[in-house]
């Protein structure tokens, strides 16, 4: 076995030290609680079982919007929105004035502790499952990373890798499918076996919980599966982290519950634009229905009545001008409405009837963005020191797992 380096590192103001051994941190897309709880009841993940009994499992405080590129770009810096600058997978982007998608490194605020990590001598690996994600997640960095979705595509100076395939011993998958994260998990294992990387960040996909909800028999076995991989990951002696950018919930695509905020508002004041900040490449996930909206206004002198008009709303839960959903949410003030509006639990919130394909959809919709889907799981491999045992007792966040993972866990006899 290679020496693996437990050099501490800085990032932000925070410090990370990472013990001796393979530190794996997976970031389980679309992962409400409820998916590890009932798999967990019908014995399903034997694995995660071992992990939360020898060490920890409880609940951390996402970020919002509870979108992927936002809450993956907080993970891999430790910094909440306002810091990294993404606001949502798609934004108004105020220099250009044009609706854009946010998944350029040119839009991420900060540096990332994976970068540094690689700069002190881990071997860094990051797989997502998203190409959407690689460039905002590898920024500046000196190591392998790569997407389920392109993997096929990967090369040696563009991703630090080549002949994935190969290593893994399987196709590039699907990605509209469970073995998109599967085949995330089977790369990470088998850069550990290779001794190709040994500090990882996995980053799934969200395709089978916009689909399926925890207790169905696809569920159970897609859950089953990745804990095979999780059991291969820990019996490769490595410390592993586990957590979710976001939650699911149930939503509903008939018109009571759909909220075309767009259409509403252009009636009622005019010189209105809604910009729904889940839009990404990915349209059969969620057709572009989340619980959280931008709205921009041609005349700002609107924005208080505006939003009480808004509020008023049957299944709008939260509205907040710019510079409160800046400091309350944790947001960029300068890529974000002038209004930010949350929705209930079962409701989703969008443009105009034309603009969302609701054909794409099948059977129900399932989706997140709002303030229900705030709250995910956080699981480590080993139990809490007593300094981290505190802060899990506090208001513990979803992009604190690295330092949970590196700092948090009994292991002093690692670190040299």
């Amino acid at each position: 076995m290679v020496q693996i380096s437990s050099e501490s590192f800085t990032v932000h103001g925070r410090t990370y030290r990472p013990p001796a051994k393979p530190v794996v941190v997976i970031c389980i897309d679309g992962c409400a609680d409820e998916y590890l709880s009932v798999s967990l009841s019908k014995d399903r993940m034997p694995n995660l079982a071992r992990m939360a009994a020898q060490g920890y499992r409880g609940l951390v405080r996402g970020a919002l919007p509870s979108f992927t590129n936002v809450n993956n770009a907080s993970i891999v810096t430790g910094m909440p929105p306002s810091v990294t600058g993404i606001s949502g997978n798609f934004f108004l982007d105020p220099e250009t004035g044009e609706e854009v998608m946010m998944n350029s490194a040119d839009y991420l605020r900060c540096g990332t502790l994976l970068a540094e990590a690689a700069r002190m001598g881990r071997k860094v690996g990051m797989v997502t499952a998203k190409e959407k994600l690689r460039e905002i997640l590898s920024h500046d960095l000196e190591g392998i990373a790569f997407s389920a979705e392109k993997a096929n595509e990967a090369g040696m100076e563009t991703h630090g890798i080549e002949d994935v395939e190969t290593l893994v011993g399987a196709p590039t998958p699907e990605i509209y499918s469970g073995e998109a994260s599967l085949f995330v998990l089977r790369s990470g294992v088998a850069l550990l076996e290779a001794e190709r990387a040994d500090f990882l960040y996995l980053s799934l996909t969200d395709y089978m919980q916009h689909k399926y909800g925890p207790e169905t028999p696809e569920s159970l076995d897609f859950y089953g599966a990745m804990d095979v991989e999780i059991g291969r990951l820990l019996n490769l002696g490595a410390v592993v982290g586990m957590t979710a950018d976001h939650g699911m919930n149930a939503k509903q695509t008939s018109d009571s519950h759909v909220i075309y905020l767009e259409s509403v508002l252009t009636e009622q004041f005019g010189g209105v634009r809604v910009i729904c900040p889940i839009t990404d490449p990915y349209v059969v996930h969620h057709g572009a229905l989340g619980g959280l909206v931008m709205v921009h206004l041609t005349d700002p002198a609107q924005t208080e009545t505006v939003a009480r008009f808004i509020l008023e709303m049957d299944g709008i839960t939260e509205v907040y001008d710019r510079d409160m959903a800046a400091r309350k949410l944790e947001l960029p003030g300068d890529r974000i409405g002038d209004l930010v509006v949350l929705s209930g639990r079962d409701v989703v919130v969008g443009r105009t009837p034309e603009y969302h394909d609701l054909s794409v959809l099948e059977g129900g919709l399932r989706s997140h963005g709002g303030r229900y889907e705030e709250m995910v799981p956080m699981v480590l491999s080993g139990s809490l020191n007593p300094v981290y045992a505190a802060k899990a007792q506090g208001d513990p966040r979803n992009f604190d797992i690295f330092e949970f993972t590196c700092n948090g866990m009994i292991c002093e006899e690692d670190h040299v």
